[in-house]
């Protein structure tokens, strides 16, 4: 009630405001008084409409209140909010905004998080076993950090997810017995240093695309307006893989020079791959899980001796 006098005063308020102008003009001699007459008349219809139509708002949202209609909305809102306001210029008009963006949506089938991980690197490489590798075990480690979304494959059921994104990957071999890697021409060969290595790692930095189908239980969580499936603390399985490209390779030598120590960083192709794809799989609990990848493409490209990168470590959904 104290709404609707406001508005009627405020409206009274601007038709005076407005005649008075009129008036100025005329007696100015701007304009006629058949002119005068009529700007007063559409004046004072303008905000007897503007009156009659606030007041109908305000009589619209008592109606809603007393069938209990707006409760309704605002049990839908998580810190929602909605400014009712006058607005001094213009006669006065109402100013409305709502901010419904933080409704809770009823069912949310996509999710998206980080990914981080992180183990162990090397290579399987042709008519080799692992333990012939030339490349240390244990010093030669792999990094990932990307984004990931997830998606629910049925209607009423989160048992599969569809998990995809974008991978920052980090592959890197470290050579044994004081070894670097040397490019001549179309080949890449590890030589023996002159010197002694205090470290000598070849990185690749890739940007891959990972998709995987994700198995596991969840529990459904349902509340009055809407309903959420948890896999908090449950076991899950995701079998998939990626692709991608090369973005850089580099090869670090730490090594002493008269005594003192020298650092060198050397970017180059090393004839690496500029493709990169494979396959992947994990096994964990809610955000934690063991990690392994496959590339199926060479390290280093034809005439070179097939190498192909393996990794194993653990990663978190965060």
């Amino acid at each position: 009630k104290r709404q609707k006098d406001q508005i009627r005063e405020k409206e009274k308020e601007a038709l005076k405001k407005e005649v008075i102008v009129i008036n100025i003009q005329f007696n100015n001699g701007e304009i006629t008084i058949e002119e005068a007459n009529n700007l007063k008349a559409k004046a004072a219809e303008k905000h007897a409409l503007n009156i009659e139509n606030k007041i109908a708002i305000i009589d619209n949202s008592i109606a809603l209140l007393k069938r209990g209609e707006l409760q309704e909305i605002n049990d839908n809102v998580r810190r929602g909010y909605q400014l009712l306001f006058f607005d001094d210029e213009d006669g006065g008009s109402i100013v409305t905004f709502n901010d419904f963006s933080k409704i809770k949506k009823y069912d949310k089938r996509t999710y998206s998080n980080l990914i981080l991980a992180f183990g162990f690197n090397n290579a399987s490489i042709e008519g080799e076993s692992i333990n012939d590798s030339p490349y240390k075990i244990g010093k030669s480690r792999f990094f990932e950090l990307g984004q990931v979304w997830s998606t629910r494959l049925f209607e009423d059921s989160n048992l599969v997810r569809l998990k995809y994104g974008f991978s920052f990957t980090f592959n890197s071999l470290n050579p044994i017995d004081n070894k670097y890697f040397v490019q001549e021409g179309d080949l890449t060969i590890l030589k023996e240093f002159n010197g002694s290595l205090d470290k000598s790692k070849l990185r690749m930095d890739n940007l891959v695309v990972p998709i995987h189908f994700e198995f596991g239980p969840s529990k459904k969580l349902e509340r009055e307006n809407y309903f959420r499936y948890s896999t908090h603390k449950k076991f899950k399985f995701g079998i998939g893989g990626y692709a991608g490209f090369n973005l850089s390779t580099r090869q670090k030598l730490k090594y002493s020079d008269d005594g003192s120590k020298q650092k060198d960083k050397i970017k180059k192709s090393y004839n690496t791959n500029n493709l990169i794809y494979g396959i992947s799989s994990y096994v964990g609990v809610g955000d934690f899980s063991v990690y392994f990848k496959y590339d199926l493409n060479t390290i280093f490209n034809d005439p070179n001796k097939d190498q192909k990168n393996i990794s194993l470590g653990v990663r978190f959904d965060l």
